[in-house]
Parts: C-alpha cells; structure tokens; sequence
C-alpha cells in the first residue's frame, strides 16, 4: 500500500545544474529522491511541477512522491528536513489523492524575475538572486512590453529550439512588473498554465532591451507573430528567477493528513 504527497520545496539554484536528474552534475530531483531512497529503502521517483535550469530558484516547487502507506504528512516533513541538504528545504507537505502527479495536475504555475538597479546589486550577497543589472529601467516601458504577452499566444519566438513541441501556445494570465520593496530595481511576477523551455529568460531579457530604450514596445507583438526566435533578445541570467508556487485543484488534497488510508 502507499500514498501519495506533495512536498513544497524551496531551493537555492546556484549549486545545482537544474531540478531534471542528469548524467553529470548536482540535481534537485537527485537530491530529494536520494532522500525518498535513504527513507522508504528503494527507489522513489520524485516529480516536479517545473524543470527549472541551472541557476535558477524555487520558493513554492511542488513536488510529488508516493510512498509507503506508514509514513504521516508530519512524519515525512520531519524526515525530508532533516535529511536535505541545506540549499534545499520542504516548507510544508500534503496527503494527496490517488492519481496525484505535481506536474500533470498542475492547473497554473507562476514565476517571478528579480532585477536589482542600484550598484550594490553587485554585492556578492545580492548578485546570486537576482539580475545585478545595475542600471536603471524604465518601469512604465516595461509594462508596456509587458501589456502583449497576456492571454493565449503561440510563444515560439520566446522559446529555446530543442525537441520539438506539439504546440508552443500558452495562456498567460499575469504578467506584472513592480519596482521593488526592499532595494533598488524591479520585479515581474507571470503565471500561465505552461511554460517553454527558457521562455520567462527570454521574455524578460526582450523587456529589458525595452525598458532600456535598445528596442520598441511594438517588438514584442512582432515577435510573437514571428513564429521564430532569430531576433530576440538574449536570455536573462538565471540568478533572478524563482518558481513561484503551483496551483491545483482543491479535489487533489486529502484533508485526513494524519490518518493512514487504504487507497
């Protein structure tokens, strides 16, 4: 018998070549199923609700794991703390339905850049978590860039060419820029139901072009109607992007944390 949980992880990208288990380097995925291994005494696969790249941060990735019916919600949130490396930490975890999957269930994802504009976003205790761009932006053409990307569009232009896709459309229904509370610069928040490959990278780094003056506002509705990406903009650097959060259903969360269950 076993059960199935969602673990929201918050990670700290630096040290990691991304969330995917590869052939070489350090994993997020790796990490938490070596975990799961130490735990339940075989092989568990852990699935996110994103693959984020190296670099790049989470503060709210869902993350599935079935396991053996024994252990509680309390009981595998102690156990994943105190095993997991330090730049990597469960915030919480929930029973879930039978049929759970953190990426397949996922209904929305959201994402956020960070940007810092003042010279001290060089500091070597800011520059790993956000874009030490150290230059200023022009908020109001930002939002401007910004303005085109919201709602359903095919995002091809957007998008690192790899496998090919059966569709690269995506509905996006945020896509806010904010200056920032605690230092100098700005911050986009952008949730859609999908996300391509390097697509928020992509994005912000062609906003940015704008919000500095080096393009048009009217690129970005050129560029998606494009279909392709040979004019735009250079990928941000990684060290400014967080996933956000993954939301589901209601239905998916098992409201007996506590209570071992025979599904």
């Amino acid at each position: 018998m076993s059960r199935t949980f969602l673990a929201v992880l918050h990670y700290a990208g630096g040290a990691f070549v991304g969330w995917q288990r590869q052939p070489e380097g350090r994993t997020v995925q790796a990490e938490v199923e070596r975990v799961l291994e130490e735990l339940c005494g075989t092989r568990i696969v852990a699935h996110a609700a994103g693959r984020t790249d190296a670099g790049v941060h989470a503060t709210g990735m869902g993350v599935s794991m079935t396991v053996p019916a024994t252990w509680t919600t309390a009981a595998l949130h102690r156990a994943l703390n105190a095993l997991l490396a330090p730049d990597c930490w469960a915030a919480s975890v929930h029973l879930m339905r039978p049929g759970f999957h953190a990426r397949k269930s996922a209904r929305e994802r959201q994402y956020r850049y960070v940007i810092g504009t003042d010279p001290a976003s060089r500091s070597p205790f800011r520059r790993p978590y956000e874009w030490a761009l150290a230059r200023p932006l022009d908020l109001e053409a930002l939002r401007a860039g910004a303005g085109p990307i919201v709602g359903e569009h095919d995002f091809s232009a957007f998008a690192a060419k790899g496998t090919p896709r059966p569709h690269y459309r995506c509905h996006v229904r945020v896509a806010q820029w904010a200056a920032r509370n605690d230092h100098p610069g700005v911050t986009l928040d952008i949730a859609s139901d999908r996300f391509l490959h390097h697509m928020v990278r992509m994005l912000v780094g062609t906003m940015v072009d704008i919000g500095l003056g080096r393009r048009a506002v009217a690129d970005v509705e050129r560029l998606l109607a494009s279909g392709h990406n040979q004019d735009t903009s250079p990928p941000a650097p990684p060290e400014g992007l967080y996933f956000m959060r993954a939301d589901y259903a209601d239905d998916w969360f098992h409201r007996q944390d506590e209570v071992p269950c025979s599904e």
